[in-house]
């Protein structure tokens, strides 16, 4: 399973191609450029295509462009990789907690932010609009991301549509309940678990979190 997205190879930081600002910007705006969805599609997909040609069994897109499900899926179909699934980070929110991942990888975005292609923290229908569309697209599975903070989120996807739905709980939901475990504040073993399983209760049928290796030992410990 690989991510997709261009932030990792542009010198911005950005999860596509920047191009002037024109006088009516039909892409994502930003304050130094236009991010171009259309054009950030066709390398979307020829980056996806290659993930298949070196082996990926799934191809998880994470740059929220419109269109890139759909763009992918149809690449990949056209290069002979029919079998390859495609799990869609479909709501990803603009969110504040993944600041120690970007603090660590050193890859914030060099001007402005992602808030133009991310989702916006307070909506929630939108999430559900966004969803429904990378399904039509071809979407295998779904994600929802952050995990902690929108626990409703995976709800309400859950509930709507049927499909494998993914939870990332995510970096500084990880490090804010490590923070306090080192202070002594609290037991780590007893609040992961109880986060993961208050994802999981949500609807989650799979999480994806920096406990994976911790909370794998820990329910086999459980389960002797």
């Amino acid at each position: 399973m690989t991510d997709v997205c261009m932030c990792e190879y542009t010198d911005h930081g950005h999860c596509g191609i920047i191009r002037d600002k024109p006088e009516r910007c039909r892409g994502k705006c930003l304050p130094n450029g236009c991010l171009d969805n259309d054009q950030t599609l066709e390398y979307l997909a020829r980056v996806a295509v290659s993930h298949a040609e070196a082996g990926a069994d799934i191809v998880a897109p994470s740059d929220m462009m419109d269109g890139r499900v759909g763009a992918i899926r149809a690449a990949l179909d056209q290069a002979g990789f029919p079998c390859v699934a495609i799990l869609s980070y479909a709501a990803k929110y603009a969110s504040a907690f993944y600041g120690p991942f970007r603090e660590a990888a050193d890859s914030p975005p060099q001007f402005g932010d992602r808030q133009g292609y991310q989702m916006d923290v307070h909506n929630a229908r939108e999430a559900l609009r966004e969803v429904g569309l990378d399904i039509a697209e071809g979407a295998d599975m779904v994600m929802v991301k952050p995990a902690l903070s929108y626990l409703d989120i995976i709800r309400q996807v859950r509930e709507r549509f049927n499909r494998p739905l993914v939870a990332y709980n995510v970096s500084g939901e990880y490090s804010m309940v490590k923070a306090a475990a080192a202070a002594g504040w609290l037991d780590e073993r007893r609040v992961a678990l109880e986060v993961l399983t208050s994802i999981k209760r949500a609807g989650a049928d799979a999480i994806i979190t920096y406990w994976a290796k911790d909370a794998a030992r820990w329910l086999a410990e459980d389960a002797r």
